[in-house]
């Protein structure tokens, strides 16, 4: 793909986001008040950001050329967006279930939450995309090898939209997280998907910083799908099975450790995720003065 070609990719997904965000907020679907939630400050934020990034992705990735690749990730970014917005939207708050271990156990004991659904919806949509994308580095020469290439693809394609979704606690920290990975991942095969996340990124951090908007599971999940396939689309088979375990590695970690704490106690981490975010909220009680 071009550089040219790469650019408009990137400027459809922004402009296409914008869009659908400006669509979204004319008339929101069931009413405002079914799209707004309470951030980490105790103030009102609106999910819509997550259907409109997943829009912008999507209209950025059929431009980019490339009649498989392209199937590939709209079936990876329509899968996760929908099943994210269905746990974004329905999730029961009164036995709200937290973590994949979470999930997964709820769906041994025979309870079917929408966390569990939207695990089974992406995996099913992470295996179809894998099945369709041209593997990076070349086909697969036997049968069994490509195989075993896809269902390790389809991991890595639904553990990255379940890892993003698990960075969307703070203002643009996904986003940001997500931009970073994309970066290196331009001049590749997989480069639509990854221009397509840095469009929508660009329109939408914004307002995430500015906390007003939040990706929830439908944008994070989706912006992790278009990034899981683009490292199937453009990275070798030893690059693709270096980040499946880098992905199940960060993924188990998160079970027993907090990512927000990690991030607290790491200066350079700490600078770039609060780097354009409002200001902590002073503490009362402490002495400290106006």
């Amino acid at each position: 793909m071009s550089a040219a070609r790469r650019a408009v990719v990137g400027l459809v997904a922004a402009v296409a986001t914008a869009a659908a965000r400006g669509g979204l907020d004319w008339q929101p679907p069931g009413g405002a008040a079914a799209w707004t939630r309470t951030n980490h400050r105790g103030e009102p934020v609106s999910l819509l950001e997550g259907p409109a990034v997943t829009a912008g992705v999507l209209a950025g990735v059929l431009v980019g050329g490339g009649a498989r690749a392209a199937a590939a990730t709209t079936v990876a970014v329509a899968g996760a967006g929908a099943f994210g917005l269905v746990d974004d939207l329905r999730e029961d708050t009164a036995t709200r279930t937290k973590g994949l271990r979470g999930h997964l156990g709820a769906l041994t004991r025979g309870q079917l939450t929408t966390g569990a659904l939207k695990v089974l919806g992406i995996g099913v949509s992470a295996l179809a995309a894998a099945a369709l994308a041209p593997p990076g580095g070349g086909t697969a020469a036997r049968p069994v090898t490509r195989v075993v290439d896809t269902l390790a693809s389809a991991a890595l394609v639904a553990g990255t939209a379940n890892l993003v979704n698990l960075l969307d606690l703070r203002p643009g920290r996904a986003l940001k997280a997500a931009s970073l990975v994309a970066l290196p991942l331009v001049g590749t095969a997989g480069g639509a998907p990854a221009c397509a996340v840095l469009g929508a990124a660009s329109t939408a951090i914004e307002a995430d910083l500015a906390e007003s908007d939040m990706l929830g599971d439908s944008g994070a999940n989706a912006l992790g799908a278009a990034l899981g396939t683009a490292v199937v689309l453009g990275t070798p088979r030893p690059v693709r099975l270096a980040a499946l375990g880098v992905v199940v590695g960060l993924t188990l970690a998160s079970e027993k450790v907090s990512f927000t704490r990690v991030i607290e106690r790491t200066p350079v981490l700490r600078d770039l995720d609060a780097w354009g975010r409002r200001p902590p909220a002073p503490r009362t009680g402490t002495g400290a003065t106006t």
